[in-house]
């Protein structure tokens, strides 16, 4: 009895730790599986270090190059936030050699929650309606006004600093005081707002407090969000939802726990629980459980399914719509502009912001390009280059090293982030003649971005140089740097929301069609990407799924 719960949380992440303080806090006593190892808040060992504290001075090393050759390849990877990803050479997956997508993973009690980007927006009925729209893949089977109270609920929990800005199509928040633009940022907004009607620039909307909230502490301006914030200034499931799980005293944690299977019982036709591997002694335990969600990630969840066939699913479990693994996005970005801003050298800022600027979509809002669907947002940010300048600039001497002791220019860039449509050839698949260190099916992804997203993105250079121009930037530099799937770190799509069983995955509320006490809530459940970062997303439908299904529960339907 001691391995029987009401409900399996599987992955401790956004989306789990939403799933886990939800159903505990209706009553439910709730198992939650951690595939890496146990991270405690406030004890993050890194969090307070300065740089020179480190051996590397937070570089990457030689030998963090080979052991971390897939993770090394994100900006947020350093000596400093090292702790928090995989090491590859540990955890394989197979690609096609001329496809190459680069996984980021971080297996840890909060998983990627400790190191997103924080930025934090909502989706439109622009983005629920625009499969049906454009005749592409499903129709979401929910609208905004299904979503809103949830997305009213979550922030109101996880704390979303930022501007309202009354735009539809990216509906505003229950905010708390954004923070502020610097004084170049508020030139290029200004410079924007008059040569650009429809563009709006604003300060981003980021998950991390401008004051007090919730027994949280406030943001200090370090930006070192990467390494843990004893603060809890920034939203994550280690710093929020999980100890408000764990106050109701429902929680059950075990970290170290890889989640191999779900068990299905043919006769009940119902999940009966999960198989669960120890990644340190390789020691098999099943749990049990009335619901389980999977939340161990979009490439992971989808993997746990299809290695859970059964003769009734042999293609994996739930799947007889064949849509499992499939349908795999990612946000393509790396296209934008950089270009520096004259004037206002007697101006600076204090601390480090933790957060940039964001410019939402403005294409195809009303249909007027002929190039490609859908569109694209902007982050980015102004800052005075540093002393490190004089690393491409010639000089030596006293005067060269005094001048660089001083400020330099202000630089401004934006990077664009654009939508993926959903595509079947864009897949996840296991290979069970390969096994990892567990005796897990060896990962296969294959995934492109294909015609609509390559045509995208010409306009997200040109716009990003245009807006500069508009601001009186010179030295304005367009930039390409390739869009390799996988590095937007948003993968979305491989157990689908739809209105039919027969085409998708998962219903309206999360729940599989073909099992119907398994629910599914982070980036697989997305029916198309939007181009908004998405863990907002998956918090509001995780939340809005726990209601559903403990109503569900007390109804005797599950």
């Amino acid at each position: 009895m001691s391995n029987v719960f009401d409900a399996i949380v599987v992955g401790s992440g956004i989306s789990g730790g939403w799933a886990a303080k939800e159903l505990c806090e209706k009553g439910l006593k709730v198992l939650l599986l951690e595939r890496g190892r146990q991270v405690d808040h406030p004890s993050y060992p890194d969090a307070m270090k300065a740089p020179w504290e480190f051996p590397h001075r937070e570089r990457i090393t030689d030998q963090d190059r080979r052991e971390y050759y897939i993770q090394s390849q994100t900006r947020q990877f350093s000596e400093a936030t090292k702790p928090f990803f995989v090491k590859d050479t540990d955890q394989p997956y197979a690609t096609p050699d001329e496809l190459p997508f680069y996984w980021i993973r971080g297996y840890q009690v909060g998983g990627r929650s400790l190191t997103w980007g924080r930025q934090s927006y909502r989706l439109s009925d622009l983005d629920f309606e625009a499969n049906l729209k454009d005749g592409i893949a499903v129709d979401w089977p929910i609208r905004y006004k299904d979503l809103e109270p949830w997305y009213d609920y979550v922030e109101s929990f996880a704390g979303i600093s930022g501007q309202a800005e009354g735009l539809p199509h990216l509906p505003d928040g229950k905010f708390l005081p954004p923070m502020e633009m610097n004084c170049a940022e508020r030139h290029v907004k200004d410079a924007i707002a008059r040569h650009f009607p429809g563009r709006v620039m604003t300060i981003g909307r980021v998950a991390n407090l401008t004051q007090p909230h919730n027994g949280r502490g406030s943001c200090q301006y370090r930006n070192l969000c990467s390494r843990g914030c004893p603060y809890g200034a920034y939203f994550s499931s280690n710093s929020a939802t999980l100890p408000a799980a764990a106050a109701t005293g429902n929680l059950t944690l075990r970290s170290n726990a890889i989640v191999h299977s779900v068990i299905y019982d043919e006769q009940q036709d119902r999940a009966a629980g999960v198989q669960v591997i120890d990644a340190e002694t390789l020691a098999v335990t099943e749990y049990f459980a009335r619901i389980i969600f999977l939340n161990a990630s979009t490439i992971n969840t989808a993997a746990i399914l299809l290695n859970s066939a059964t003769p009734r699913f042999s293609e994996g479990l739930g799947n007889s719509s064949g849509q499992l693994g499939k349908n795999l996005m990612d946000h393509h970005f790396m296209a934008g502009a950089r270009g520096e801003i004259p004037g206002f050298e007697d101006q600076h800022y204090y601390g480090r912001r933790p957060n940039g600027v964001y410019v939402p979509r403005f294409r195809n809002l009303g249909g007027e390009r002929s190039d490609y669907i859908r569109g694209f947002g902007y982050q980015g940010l102004a800052m005075r280059s540093g002393w490190g300048r004089g690393m491409q600039q010639t000089g030596f001497g006293a005067d060269f090293k005094d001048q660089l002791a001083e400020p330099g220019p202000w630089i401004m860039n934006f990077t664009g982030f654009g939508e993926c449509l959903p595509h079947p050839g864009n897949f996840v698949n296991i290979d069970p003649s390969r096994q990892d260190t567990w005796g897990m099916p060896i990962i296969q992804i294959v995934m492109q971005f294909r015609e609509n997203e390559r045509a995208m993105r010409p306009d997200m250079v040109q716009s990003a140089a245009e807006m500069l121009e508009a601001a009186g930037a010179k030295q304005i530099q367009p930039y390409d740097e390739g869009a390799i799937p996988g590095l937007g770190i948003h993968e979305m799509g491989t157990a689908r929301m739809g209105r039919d069983p027969k085409t998708s995955v998962l219903n309206a509320w999360n729940q599989m069609h073909d099992v119907p006490n398994i629910f599914i809530t982070d980036g697989s459940a997305m029916t198309s990407s939007a181009c908004q970062n998405p863990s907002l997303t998956y918090m509001a439908l995780t939340a809005r799924a726990c209601d559903y299904a403990v109503r569900e529960l007390k109804r005797g339907n599950l």
